[in-house]
């Protein structure tokens, strides 16, 4: 059984669209960030770093941090979503990791000075507007001529890059310029296990 310590967001949803495209029995512990709750010490013994998602595998005794290293050891725990061919299976980590180190950081730094900021400076929306646009431009030039990132089989680089495209949907970062990767993002967000993993966990509906 894995228990998962999550809560809506962009790297959030990428372990419950993953564990639920797998099947895994799971139970999800809500960690309400605007509560504060991943300051606390119970869920800063699973990450220091106070960043959800966070998973503890009781088959095996692994506990992890970072949504890269969850969607690893989720497909390498099944043996899916990660291809077996080599040069395959290293674009889709290779994949993964642009999304890691570049374009989810870019995006999430042009939802804070765009969307939240107290002060808003016009230089830093300008510069993440302009990187996001670069990413979303990489990302349609490889998708021209694929119909995954890894190539021919949805995998975790998938996964891990609509986390992103979906919040840049909601925020109204447009892309529909790019019709390779807005075809790429409808046809992921088709996927029944999509549609669950970005629900959960569910708004609360009470006090």
């Amino acid at each position: 059984m894995i228990d998962l310590y999550t809560d809506s967001s962009p790297n959030g949803f990428k372990a419950t669209i993953a564990l639920e495209e797998l099947a895994l029995p799971y139970r999800l512990h809500h960690v309400r960030i605007d509560a504060d709750e991943h300051r606390q010490p119970a869920f800063l013994a699973l990450n220091p770093y106070g960043r959800i998602p966070a998973i503890v595998d009781h088959d095996t005794g692994v506990t992890l941090f970072e949504s890269a290293a969850i969607l690893l050891y989720l497909a390498e725990k099944t043996g899916r979503l990660l291809p077996k061919e080599t040069k395959a299976r290293w674009e889709a980590i290779k994949w993964l990791q642009f999304h890691a180190s570049s374009m989810g950081p870019i995006l999430g730094q042009r939802v804070h000075f765009e969307m939240f900021a107290e002060e808003k400076l016009p230089a830093a929306v300008e510069r993440y507007r302009k990187l996001t646009e670069d990413a979303f431009a990489v990302l349609d030039g490889r998708l021209s001529g694929h119909p995954w990132l890894a190539g021919e089989e949805y995998s975790i680089a998938d996964i891990a890059t609509f986390g992103w495209t979906h919040i840049a949907v909601i925020c109204g970062f447009a892309f529909s310029h790019h019709p390779h990767l807005i075809r790429w993002h409808d046809q992921v967000a088709e996927r029944p296990a999509v549609r669950r993993g970005v629900s959960i966990p569910a708004p609360a509906t009470g006090p």
